[in-house]
């Protein structure tokens, strides 16, 4: 029986050296080395979303019409809501000990795991896009601090490279070392950057226009609910499936309970706290609204020394949410069929966001329309991969290790042709009921609009919800789970 080549052999220094480069790629993790407990997760999801991304996010919800406490609440719901569904899909890696999408080969086929895994590897190229080209745009206002230049990155075109440069090679030296290296930067990371963010989120809230703040109008219930939407988007359904990429570590002991929790709590604490004070920053300032740069409010709110502090933070806390992107990028290359080992997956998905990134910044015009266009976008493959994935998971409780990893048709997980068509008829089903309410507009004008975007559904910004709940129920209905899969 041949196995997938596309894997690596053992680690070739011990699983929790802090040094070693991570051999493994997508191949099961053995029980004897998954020794990892929830709480390593929390560290590794709270560090992930210090970034300074939360800030668009809580602009947008105030230029969507919510009061600052409307605001405060759809954080809250949309966080903590959307990263349990991480923390489920971790559940499957402490069984499976193998990435995510690895795993999906279990219910999609070995073959028909192929939409879902260049759909996440999108996902996480996207992602890793936005970061870098935030992050440089951190750079170039850093530099406009110091150096007086200007803060647009097309009037600085070399420290806009430069910038984009510098975050690159920082990504690279910590996603390419691996898991236990990720795992103390980002417990570490934690503390240091959590502390600091602390302080200046009171120096930003000291130079809030509270008065600007208290007259803002308080939105309906559908703007709510589409503010929920968003924000799940923005933050854990686009991590969502990557949830068991950093599980498949966690000891079979763990509790399920647990991960979820550790996911949620993790990841939830940090978005709340930064969506929140970009909404008080959008209320308080309508410039902040039509900026190019979403970092100039930054700028000219707090004292120079400040700033500059508080850019070199988010600058560090973009890093800790890309590397853990950039490593799970890795992986889904690896799973998605390029023959190559892990480490040399992370430096192709670098150089592939590098290029993207500079287009964004040089080229496209505007940070928050293309932004949220591209969350709202890919939340619709993905959520509907996620219950496709949980239904199947309610049947399986553990996986064929080598099945996930035989190409051949006598993988267990061949199915018909390597395709599971319940599964994959289900996603695509889903995927275009859900286009069916979807607008694209990243600018002023519509690129496309859905012949149903004008329901209920649609002008509530639900799309996600019918794409997940119709992909969760068609594959139920179907039958789930095939039993003779699980070995």
């Amino acid at each position: 029986m041949s196995r997938d080549t596309l894997t690596s052999g053992p680690s070739l220094k011990p699983a929790g050296a802090l040094g070693a480069v991570e051999q493994r790629g997508i191949e099961p993790v053995p029980v004897s080395e998954r020794t990892g407990n929830p709480l390593q997760l929390f560290w590794v999801w709270f560090a992930a979303n210090i970034s300074v991304l939360g800030l668009p996010l809580g602009v947008a919800l105030v230029a969507m019409g919510l009061s600052i406490w409307q605001a405060i609440f759809v954080a809250a719901v949309g966080s903590f809501g959307s990263f349990a569904l991480v923390g489920l899909v971790s559940i499957a890696g402490r069984r499976g000990g193998a990435p995510s999408l690895t795993l999906s080969r279990a219910t999609f086929g070995v073959r028909g795991n192929f939409g879902p895994t260049a759909m996440t590897l999108c996902s996480r190229l996207g992602w890793e896009t936005v970061n870098t080209a935030t992050a440089a745009l951190a750079f170039v206002t850093i530099c406009s601090l110091i150096f007086n230049t200007s803060t647009g990155a097309k009037d600085v075109p070399m420290l806009t490279v430069l910038g984009v440069a510098l975050f690159v090679a920082c990504t690279v030296a910590v996603s390419g070392l691996g898991h236990s290296f990720i795992l103390t930067v980002q417990k570490w990371s934690t503390w240091i950057f959590g502390a600091i963010n602390l302080v200046v989120l009171v120096f930003l809230a000291a130079n809030v226009n509270w008065a600007a703040v208290a007259q803002a109008p308080s939105g309906d219930v559908a703007s709510v609910l589409t503010g929920i939407g968003m924000i799940a988007a923005g933050t854990g359904i686009g991590w969502a499936n990557s949830g068991a990429d950093m599980a498949r570590y966690q000891s079979p002991a763990a509790k399920a309970g647990a991960l979820v929790v550790s996911a949620s709590a993790g990841a939830g604490i940090p978005l709340v706290l930064i969506i929140s004070m970009g909404s008080l920053l959008g209320a308080s300032n309508s410039a902040v609204l039509g900026s190019s740069n979403p970092l100039d409010t930054i700028r000219d709110t707090l004292p120079p020394a400040v700033a500059v502090i508080y850019l070199v933070v988010s600058f560090a806390g973009l890093l800790l949410s890309n590397h853990l992107s950039v490593y799970s990028a890795g992986l889904t290359t690896i799973t998605l069929g390029v023959r190559i080992k892990r480490v040399y997956a992370v430096i192709v998905d670098v150089v592939v966001t590098t290029t993207a990134s500079l287009c964004f910044l040089l080229i496209a015009d505007g940070f928050y329309g293309p932004f949220i266009t591209f969350i709202s976008l890919l939340s619709v493959p993905i959520i509907a991969w996620v219950g496709i994935f949980l239904v199947d998971m309610l049947g399986r409780k553990s996986y064929n290790s080598e099945g996930l990893l035989d190409l051949t048709p006598g993988s267990g997980y061949w199915y018909r042709n390597g395709i599971e068509w319940r599964a994959l008829g289900s996603w695509l089903a889903a995927i275009t009921a859900g286009a069916l309410f979807m607008k694209v507009q990243p600018g002023d004008t519509p690129w496309y609009t859905g012949p149903l975007h004008e329901t209920w559904i649609g002008q509530n910004g639900l799309t996600w919800v019918v794409a997940g709940l119709l992909g969760a129920v068609a594959y139920a209905i179907l039958g789930g789970a095939r039993k003779e899969s699980a070995q």
